[in-house]
């Protein structure tokens, strides 16, 4: 069935329009700006308003297009850019130039959502922000990556704000043929359509392609006619319905999504699973190769997850993705019998902690774990926060061996960097600074002037007020406001004041109203004469959240006083074009969420490469990036749950550092006008934390720490067509069997001056010594790492048990160390594959 589309409808036949839906539909001049022009040559209060060059394109009359493409400077420049996109795709990227000999030949990326353009509106925060900008890294530096996501008919919702301050949402339809995706068609030409199978119908799943650069992102949606209206809205909101809505919108992803892989011929090494929203996609990897193999599901299981990964971004346990056991027989029941060869009870198992505790909901993330070969958090607080949440996962094991590390979030930095600073740190650093190593780049961004420093960010805050102007203005004529209030907006701020941003989610955990705590207070920062600062504010509340609505609601009611009207805007619809000006403009960008639930934040990153500077709690990214050469903090580094006089004490601190450290800091001058104090701590912030947070540095990490290794293990544990799956599986059930057997027979020790000696006897409980390790622990002393140390098998063929022995120096007592005993199988990472572990005390 070829189904029509607007697409096919363009006037393709005029000689050079081929290039210009080329370059149009190239997600790459989101943060290239190559082509600006050309679009604003074609219709320049469009391309204003839109940001989007497809519908620019299409927009362009007839005889318009004709006209451009018969001026020759006009075509040559469109041939220069085409030229220019064509030798980018095929030049060798940083993993072509480090990585040539890696086994690595894909990696599969699933997300539920992707912020890549305003054009292309599937997103709603950070999690598509992070998404989006590692797939527009991985374009950058060469990684063979390929994005997964869905294609939402209505995507997240928009925000308007009503005259009571209270938050309506709208849902704008996303007409595909006005987004910068074309269909997926077959070699014959037919649109690639695949077909899943949901209780009691079958749904057919459109194909779509976005260009990220180099990177593929391909997307599915529901919306087909030859599916009945209760499934052609599985794809309609995002984050919208119920749960049975989300389950089938991860169904779709999970299994339609490694199905449209393998229908493009795309076999990836590692599967990345951008939170537990696609871990389905570890069910369908292992029903593929247990079609390729003829192995059972237990061992295919066991030998695919050795290529996935699972990056969770939750910090809090009610946060997982949960199903009830009716859903979950309702859609996966006939999946699990007759694809998986498994019953239900089986797979329940996979995302609970009591495979038959019926009480207990499937967890999302429970799966994820379970299904992966590597997990990671996204920063290094959120690492230790996850391996609190996983414990149950893993008993018996200590905290800081619950087998979960940190990858730290980091953001595309051209996709946010305004023009006078890609400008600054062009001349600065060069023209290819974030498409490899950023060895170089703190040193040379240093050599920037104070001059140069201070016309740079006074170039940036002109931007944004022009702009927060604009907007606000046209804001308030679209809700109806008078002519005065809408002239006055047109008005509002001066471009030398000190200017503070909070944009985010309004939600109770990230306080949105911690800097509202004491309104007259605030009231008397924001108006002084002398030192004024003025607040932009964005955000929305999640519609199923009245308390996060509530607090909204709370500001819009402050700003709206008259004595404050002139110092606080607040700009509705939060979105990614929004995200891009409060970022380039803002002086400092404010963060007060509750420690630690904030898994790492990305927008304070977003502003370290424009001179914009943090003022933060000590949560996610910041809690490893902050020092007082950089920036500023409030609280004391622990947790406090929500304890409301605890937010009263770190509003009390976000006054004072506000009062006495920042605005002072900021109206410092020296006799040429220029805080130089100020830019020191720019300069420095710039220049230490800018490379270290930018995406370059994470699609890096997670290549050459996560990717190249898990694509040697998938490739070892697939060879003699998957028989090592059923050594695995067999080695882990004859463990589990006899595990209880085993016992610890004597340990001995001897100490003298320098070392203590100790011998352990290990009854096996009838396993071989080659299944077991043996070792010393002891907790980490101060600040450093426990120590984990293998015990040495002395072979004697004639004794009953096993024997270990190994000499520690005699540092600390003996007493602190206590012998334990683990799984083992060569390239088997345990306790994630095998949490069995015993000790001796």
């Amino acid at each position: 069935m070829n189904l029509p589309s607007l697409h096919d409808q363009l006037p393709t036949d005029i000689d050079g329009f081929d290039l210009l839906a080329e370059l149009s539909l190239d997600l790459r001049s989101t943060w290239n700006h190559a082509t600006d022009e050309i679009w604003r040559t074609l219709d320049a209060e469009l391309w204003e308003a839109t940001q989007n060059p497809w519908v620019v394109l299409q927009a362009a009359s007839r005889e318009r297009i004709e006209q451009q493409l018969s001026d020759p400077d006009f075509r040559e420049r469109v041939n220069q850019l085409v030229r220019v996109r064509r030798d980018a795709a095929e030049a060798p990227g940083w993993f072509q130039q480090s990585h040539a000999e890696s086994v690595l030949k894909s990696v599969a990326y699933f997300s539920m959502e992707y912020m890549l353009s305003e054009a292309l509106p599937i997103y709603s925060g950070g999690l598509g922000n992070v998404a989006g900008d590692q797939l527009k890294a991985a374009s950058d530096l060469g990684v063979p990556v390929t994005g997964i996501g869905l294609l939402y008919q209505q995507g997240y919702f928009r925000q308007t704000i009503d005259s009571d301050g209270v938050q309506g949402e709208l849902y704008p339809y996303n007409d595909p043929g006005q987004l910068p995706v074309t269909p997926l068609r077959t070699e014959d030409g037919e649109w690639l359509r695949l077909k899943i199978s949901l209780p009691g119908h079958s749904v057919w799943l459109r194909a779509w392609q976005a260009n990220v650069g180099r990177v593929k992102l391909y997307l599915l949606d529901s919306n087909d006619p030859a599916n009945l209206p209760v499934y052609r809205s599985i794809t309609s909101e995002l984050y919208g319905g119920g749960p049975e809505l989300r389950l089938m919108q991860e169904l779709v992803l999970g299994i339609g999504g490694w199905r449209l892989l393998k229908a493009v011929g795309v076999r990836p090494d590692v599967c990345h699973l951008n939170e537990g929203h696609a871990a389905f996609a570890v069910l369908e990897r292992a029903r593929d190769f247990m079609d390729e193999s003829g192995q059972a599901f237990d061992a295919s299981l066991a030998i695919t997850r050795a290529g996935n990964l699972f990056t969770t971004h939750t910090a809090v346990a009610a946060g997982f993705d949960r199903f009830d056991l009716r859903l979950i027989e309702q859609y996966l029941g006939r999946y699990a019998r007759e694809r998986l060869g498994i019953g239900v009870r089986e797979l329940l198992t996979l995302g609970r902690l009591d495979g038959n505790d019926d009480s207990e909901p499937f967890n999302m993330a429970y799966l994820a774990v379970r299904g992966s070969g590597a997990v990671n958090g996204v920063s290094r607080l959120h690492g230790e926060v996850s391996r609190q949440l996983f414990e149950p996962l893993f008993p018996h094991w200590p905290e800081e061996e619950v087998p979960i590390t940190h990858v730290t979030n980091g953001v595309h930095v051209p996709t946010w960097d305004s023009a006078p600073a890609d400008a600054l740190w062009t001349k600065a650093c060069g023209q290819c600074r974030w498409r490899g190593t950023t060895d170089t780049l703190e040193q040379d961004i240093r050599e920037v002037t104070d001059e140069q420093l201070w016309a740079f960010r006074l170039a940036s805050t002109h931007e944004l007020v022009d702009y927060a102007r604009s907007r606000l203005s046209r804001q308030l004529a679209g809700s109806g406001a008078s002519e005065e209030d809408v002239e006055a907006a047109r008005h509002l701020f001066d471009p030398a004041a000190l200017t503070l941003g909070f944009a985010r989610r309004f939600a109770t955990y990230k306080r949105p109203n911690l800097l509202l705590h004491d309104p007259d207070r605030l009231l008397r920062l924001l108006s002084n004469s002398e030192r004024p600062v003025q607040l932009i504010l964005a955000g929305k509340a999640h519609p199923a959240d009245q308390a996060g609505q509530d607090l909204l609601r709370q500001w819009i009611q402050f700003i709206r006083r008259a004595d404050v009207r002139p110092h606080v805007i607040f700009i509705s619809d939060y979105d990614m074009l929004l995200t891009q000006h409060l970022v380039r403009g803002v002086d400092v960008w404010l963060n007060t969420p509750r420690r630690p639930w904030e898994a790492s934040g990305t927008s304070g990153m977003k502003v370290l490469v424009n001179g914009g500077l943090n003022l933060s709690e000590l949560d996610g990214w910041w809690a490893e990036a902050y020092s007082p050469d950089v920036g500023w903090a409030i609280g004391d580094g622990k947790e406090h749950g929500d304890d409301p006089q605890w937010d009263a004490i770190e509003a009390n601190q976000l006054y004072e550092v506000l009062e006495n450290e920042v605005v002072p800091e900021y109206y410092d001058r020296n006799e040429l006008g220029i805080p130089a104090r100020w830019l020191a701590r720019m300069r420095e912030s710039m220049a230490r934390l800018t490379p270290r947070f930018s995406a370059v540095r994470t699609v890096c990490e997670y290549t050459e720490k996560i990717y190249i290794p898990a694509a040697n293990r998938i490739q070892s544990r697939t060879k003699l067509g998957g028989a090592a799956g059923t050594n695995l599986v067999n080695w882990k059930h004859a463990l589990t069997e006899r595990w209880s057997s085993i016992r610890f027979v004597n340990v001995a020790v001897t100490s003298s001056e320098s070392e203590h000696h100790f011998v352990v006897q290990v009854d096996p409980g009838g396993l071989e010594a080659g299944c077991l390790r043996v070792e010393l622990f002891a907790d980490a002393m101060q600040d450093g790492e426990p120590e984990r140390l293998a015990m040495n098998r002395q072979v004697d063929d004639q004794a009953s048990h096993l024997v270990y022995e190994l000499s520690v120096p005699s540092t600390r007592p003996a007493n602190d160390y206590t012998a334990r005993i683990l799984p083992h199988h060569e390239g088997v990472a345990v306790p994630l594959e095998l949490p069995l572990i015993l000790w001796q005390r």
